[in-house]
């Protein structure tokens, strides 16, 4: 990770995203915060979820296409600015719960649009030997952000209210869009015929039905979000009525994941020579599986704090490995496309899941929602194993 954050490029592209995650996680907390004190209710809190889940559902394909169509520089810059005005309403209006609604469906469309974007330019400026290490490096900060800074936006939120953890959000995009400016690509700028949009996205469709290693990757991804979807959502369910542990463990059970996940990376640089091939990309499917399992089985909070700390490596490791597969075997021309495609799959199953694991758990109890996630998982650690033997060694898509 020293080697490629040692390369100038490389170095501002990770600056960039690394300050708008700061921003984003103080904008997280405060907004979890305010609507519930707006609205008194889960179902309210919930209604941010959704409202952040549905434009990357209406926007990811057509994003992917203009992130294949324009200079992917521009795209972030625009995406950042467009975010930072969003952000920048609720400084001053935020009592409101429909203009927080609204402002989390726009930051979310943003973010359709950049997180594609950013994914397919890191080939650009890392060549193809760094690309595990400079996913790493990304992978990396945002864990460690989140750790340090989340405690620190709920102080700063009792203590100066939620205007300032909104400011410093917006703040955050616009020294995203400044660093991301000075980053110089070689990539043709494109016109984007109206009429070819959806066709353009249907051909992303196709490009990943056709190709056998990315068939598996995008139903992985589809599995692995049915579960995570709900188990995450619902740890908190887990900790209270089936581990019967007092209030202030849930905190604990997150920093376990949270310290998993931290050395995750390290651990996949360390001892993996290349991660990129088809087991090291589905493997984390069957530990967090197992781990799913272990939650539902178990009584005990240490032996599940520790099963969640493996929760976190198997995260952290998959989605490294994930990206840098997709990126090594997909062509620049298509990156876009593939990559929000497979953020449209992850949204849809997030938002099943979310569903379908709350009705499961208020009708037959929380460990059926655990058991069924820890399924899922090993069905699509299954599914790519069998793609990943047919296919044989990965190559680049053509």
């Amino acid at each position: 990770m020293r080697a490629v954050l040692a390369q100038p490029d490389f170095r501002r592209l990770w600056t960039a995203r690394t300050v708008s995650q700061w921003g984003d996680i103080f904008s997280f907390v405060a907004l979890a915060i305010q609507i519930y004190r707006l609205t008194g209710s889960g179902l309210g809190v919930a209604g941010v979820v959704v409202a952040e889940i549905i434009p990357l559902l209406l926007v990811a394909p057509i994003a992917g296409v203009v992130v294949d169509r324009l200079p992917r520089v521009q795209v972030m810059v625009a995406a950042d600015v467009l975010r930072a005005a969003l952000a920048g309403v609720l400084v001053i209006w935020h009592d409101d719960p429909l203009v927080i609604y609204a402002v989390a469906f726009g930051l979310s469309a943003g973010a359709a649009l950049f997180n594609p974007a950013a994914n397919s330019v890191l080939p650009a400026v890392v060549a193809d030997p760094g690309i595990v290490a400079a996913n790493s490096a990304v992978w990396t900060a945002a864990v460690l952000s989140q750790i340090i800074l989340a405690p620190l936006a709920g102080g700063l939120v009792d203590l100066a209210g939620p205007g300032w953890a909104f400011g410093l959000n917006a703040a955050s995009f616009l020294v995203s869009a400044r660093v991301l400016r000075g980053l110089r690509l070689v990539e043709p700028a494109r016109e984007v015929g109206r009429r070819r949009l959806l066709s353009e996205a249907g051909e992303g469709v196709a490009l990943v039905r056709g190709d056998r290693l990315l068939r598996a990757l995008a139903i992985g991804q589809l599995l692995a979000a049915l579960s995570a979807g709900a188990t995450s959502a619902l740890l908190v369910v887990l900790a209270a009525e089936h581990l019967r542990a007092p209030a202030d463990a849930y905190g604990f059970l997150l920093g376990a994941i949270g310290v998993g996940a931290a050395l995750g990376p390290t651990l996949l640089l360390r001892l993996i020579p290349d991660p990129r091939r088809p087991l090291y990309v589905f493997g984390p499917y069957v530990l967090r599986g197992a781990v799913d399992l272990v939650l539902a089985s178990v009584r005990s909070l240490p032996v599940a704090a520790a099963a969640l700390a493996v929760y976190g490596v198997g995260s952290s490791t998959g989605a490294i490995t994930f990206n840098s597969l997709l990126q090594s075997h997909v062509i620049d021309r298509t990156r876009g496309r593939v990559f929000a495609l497979m953020d449209l799959l992850w949204q849809t199953g997030r938002l099943a899941s979310l569903g379908v694991g709350g009705l499961l758990a208020d009708a037959v109890g929380i460990r059926a929602v655990y058991y069924l996630g820890g399924a899922l998982l090993l069905l699509a650690a299954a599914v790519g194993f069998a793609a990943g033997r047919a296919a044989g060694p990965a190559g680049r898509q053509g």
